[in-house]
């Protein structure tokens, strides 16, 4: 048992060390994909090649002058980014992240929390999430941290119902809301071969719900100065900054388990590898998956203009809405007709 705890708390604090070193590289690799796209150079002063850009960057806001509102409540003002930062890190607990490890004998999952309600534990966290920007933006009493709250509380909310029904149509397929037991039924062909309408969905949610470009309406500069986190400096704005980033990592991470196999290593029943050869080459080949839907999160944000408000709540609600609902009665029909 001791051992078992070992292990766990091993485990959890190498996913959070990864979570963060991957956020905190994100935006050096988006300020560098940016730069390539603009055609002009990215950070390149900070190390070779710009590689310790990251480091100068945490550095200079941990040391930037820490400020509060007068009028702003306090406890709210620190509660509203120490939450925010909190949900995306408890997002990750129930990924898989590989197969299982063999350890002297014993058998060790690569999943922090493993349930039978994995999914469910995903949609409960990541709703929480919007009372983090909401109390950010309601505790600093300033009219445009407020409206970039209120913006943003619908925008997360109108694009969830989407995403769940999107999903839904996932788990009606895989009759379980366990990852774990999805990845295993992705052996042989993952589910974007039959769900492509609801990644697609998923997707565009996943942008809404990070407030990624073309929906950072709760932050667009040219009507709310800085949004919700106009009045946050210091590690304070630092923590809605790393948020964002670690949420774009975990939403990729979904992404890559639910619709493209997770872990699942093509061909390995052909490969004269051992156990645990073929667990960790499994969990490279996740990684690899969600590195390239970051690049892509990061290639729409700097393709795409941002909606208007009114364009971008149409979208939510007269198109992926119910374009999700028809996806989840073709499925429901589908899968009658297969049992019968």
């Amino acid at each position: 048992m001791i051992i078992y705890l070992v292990y766990k708390i091993v485990l959890i604090s190498l996913i959070l060390a990864l979570s963060l070193l991957i956020a905190m590289y994100a935006t050096l690799v988006e300020r560098k994909f940016a730069g390539f796209i603009q055609d002009r150079y990215g950070p390149d002063r900070a190390g070779p090649m710009g590689i310790l850009q990251p480091v100068a960057d945490g550095v200079k806001l941990f040391f930037k002058e820490e400020f509060m509102p007068n009028t702003a409540d306090k406890f709210l003002y620190i509660l509203g980014p120490s939450l925010t930062m909190l949900v995306a890190l408890l997002t990750s607990a129930v990924i898989p992240w590989g197969g299982e490890l063999i350890i002297h004998g014993n058998s060790y999952s690569l999943q922090v929390a493993r349930s039978s309600v994995d999914i469910l534990y995903i949609f409960a966290v990541v709703s929480m999430g919007v009372y983090g920007i909401m109390i950010g933006g309601w505790a600093s009493n300033n009219k445009y941290a407020l409206l970039g709250a209120v913006r943003a509380s619908s925008q997360m909310i109108s694009y969830e119902l989407a995403m769940g029904l999107s999903l839904a149509s996932v788990i009606m397929m895989a009759g379980t809301l366990s990852l774990h037991d999805i990845v295993q039924q992705q052996q042989h062909t993952w589910y974007i071969i039959y769900q492509p309408l609801a990644f697609l969905i998923f997707f565009i949610c996943a942008l809404a719900e990070t407030n990624r470009a073309p929906f950072d309406l709760p932050e667009c500069e040219g009507e709310l100065i800085g949004g919700y986190h106009t009045e946050y400096s210091s590690m304070k704005l630092g923590f809605y900054l790393f948020a964002e980033y670690i949420n774009m990592f975990v939403s990729s991470a979904i992404m890559s388990t639910l619709f493209f196999g997770g872990y699942n290593l093509p061909f390995a029943s052909h490969l004269h590898f051992s156990a645990n050869w073929i667990t960790i080459s499994g969990s490279i080949f996740l990684f690899v998956k969600i590195f390239i839907f970051m690049i892509l999160f990061m290639w729409v944000r700097w393709t795409l203009p941002r909606f208007r408000y009114d364009q971008l709540m149409k979208l939510g609600w007269t198109i992926l809405l119910p374009l999700a609902l028809i996806n989840l009665i073709i499925t429901a029909i589908v899968k009658l007709c297969l049992v019968n």
